[in-house]
């Protein structure tokens, strides 16, 4: 397991980088089934993995394998947004409701809100209290063998809103900060409102294609996944019984732009990697993006964070969900970046939760000199998605 995966991409061939092969393999160790890690930095580029990509299996994590990069997703709507926003289309201080009037939106809540989670709008997938308290939403009210006979079910998006707007708000709008998935599917929303455009078509046309992410896809309904990519399963106890099943294959649109996008490190490198270099957004515009809520570092779509006395800052999002997960760091002018791709055994109590925030620490740590590596509320959800 512990045996190095190297390709020739860019000026990577030849490359011995021991401690990295060390850091993915002691993730490995910590309870992930699989990692594989791309870094791009002053020594060119390498990648690896450990672990396994399938349980039972001996073959590793393929090195560019897809994965479904949950909350990342977000990243891509907010810039969507703002490129929208650099076309005169959208307004960031506009209320959201004038874009989206088909929702009883608090016309307090701007799009800039949206964005950057300060719009107190309930979370669907549930709310999490700091008291321990929990409010049930549609990603925690079932789980176990209800949820794996239900995995395939569509979930419209006007139907996750309409939930989430339903339950009480969180705080009023503009007065606090709160992890909302609700808030970039109204953003999904307002997209496909101003273009008249599916998002998935807008994603393609504006970024996907060119940067040349050709093996990034916006699935919505689609269970399917592209080949190669390792597997993600989800854990239950049923009768007393415990039993894993392999859950690659669901319907993802019970989390939607929340975190439904499917992706590999490569694009993923080459995505902040634009992003941060200035090829997607006007300067003015990436600053906004990159200006930290005082509160979390949490900007309009990316993480912004200091990385520690020798890391310097670093931009990043990071998902996980039903199994899959990813990781996305850059520092700011997009010359060294850090992509992983991970897969798991989920759980209703993501029971993972822990060593997914050890394993980016971890790799930050290595990579850029860091020492904190931002917040596990980007694993967002359990693979539970209901009514």
């Amino acid at each position: 397991m512990s045996e190095s995966v190297h390709t020739t991409e860019n000026s990577a061939a030849g490359q011995d980088r021991p401690e990295l092969q060390k850091a993915i393999q002691e993730i490995v160790d910590s309870g992930l089934t699989g990692v594989s890690l791309r870094v791009n930095d002053e020594r060119g580029e390498w990648v690896g993995s450990a672990g396994v990509a399938e349980l039972g299996g001996a073959a590793k994590p393929p090195v560019n394998g897809h994965a479904r990069i949950g909350s990342n997703t977000k990243t891509f709507t907010a810039t969507l947004v703002l490129q929208l926003v650099a076309e005169g289309k959208v307004e960031l201080d506009t209320p959201a409701v004038d874009y989206l009037p088909e929702f009883d939106l608090d016309r307090r809540i701007t799009v800039r809100m949206l964005l950057q989670h300060t719009s107190g709008v309930f979370n669907f997938t549930g709310e999490f209290y700091e008291d321990g308290t929990v409010l049930a939403g549609i990603a925690s009210t079932i789980s176990g063998q209800e949820w794996v006979d239900n995995r395939f079910k569509t979930y419209p998006p006007e139907e996750l809103v309409r939930l989430a707007l339903s339950k009480p708000a969180r705080f009023e709008p503009g007065t606090g900060w709160s992890y909302s998935n609700t808030n970039y599917v109204l953003a999904r929303l307002l997209v496909e409102k101003v273009t008249g455009r599916s998002c998935a078509e807008v994603a393609r046309e504006r970024i996907l294609d060119p940067l040349g992410l050709s093996d990034t896809v916006v699935p919505y309904t689609s269970p399917e996944i592209p080949e190669p990519h390792a597997h993600a399963y989800y854990r239950y106890e049923e009768a007393g019984v415990r039993k894993t099943v392999d859950i690659t294959r669901h319907n993802p649109s019970w989390i939607s732009a929340g975190g439904d996008m499917i992706s590999t490190t490569r694009d993923l490198h080459t995505f902040i990697s634009a992003l941060a270099g200035g090829k997607l957004l006007p300067a003015a515009l990436l600053a906004e993006m990159r200006t930290p809520h005082p509160d979390n570092g949490f900007g309009l779509g990316l993480r912004v964070q200091d990385a520690g006395p020798d890391g310097g800052t670093l931009l990043f999002h990071n998902g996980g969900a039903a199994g899959h997960a990813a990781l996305m760091y850059s520092t700011p002018d997009g010359s060294k970046t850090l992509t992983a791709a991970l897969n798991y055994v989920d759980d209703a109590a993501m029971s993972l939760a822990v060593a997914f925030q050890k394993a980016m620490e971890r790799l930050v740590d290595e990579v850029f000199g860091g020492e904190r590596a931002g917040s596990s509320d980007e694993m967002t959800e359990p693979a539970q998605p209901t009514d």
